[in-house]
């Protein structure tokens, strides 16, 4: 299965179904399941942001399954809909003005027991977990 490593605190807030896009300079044409992985980077700026929602934050591991549904254009828009849909979980891609990104919209989200496994860049395999 496609596995996507993302940042601290950014994975926990896909696991705990806070954050629906996950956002990439890249657009994607895949649609369909995929992991999020907690990379071993964190985004120190991002975590004091985050910090009252008392959550844990490991790294190194596969915490979620998701699929992925679209890949949309972040313009002002979008940046509109995120903005009325959670200014401070999509803050990141509220305040990048200068870099075209796009939104991979997630759904069906679920927190998986965690997988420690060192992460890669862009998408890459793992296999399936059976139940």
């Amino acid at each position: 299965m496609k596995v996507i490593t993302v940042k601290q605190p950014f994975a926990t807030l896909i696991k705990e179904g806070l954050k629906e896009y996950e956002f990439r300079t890249w657009k994607i044409n895949y649609r369909g399941d995929i992991y999020i992985h907690a990379g071993k980077s964190i985004d120190k700026e991002a975590m004091k942001r985050y910090e009252h929602l008392h959550l844990s934050y490991p790294t190194g591991c596969i915490l979620a399954k998701a699929k992925i549904v679209d890949c949309i254009v972040i313009d002002d828009e979008m940046k509109k809909i995120l903005k009325e849909k959670d200014p401070l979980i999509y803050f990141g891609a509220l305040q990048n003005k200068e870099k075209i990104e796009y939104g991979w919209k997630l759904e069906n989200i679920e927190s998986i027991e965690e997988i420690p496994i060192r992460g890669k860049l862009g998408l890459w395999e793992y296999p399936e977990i059976e139940k």
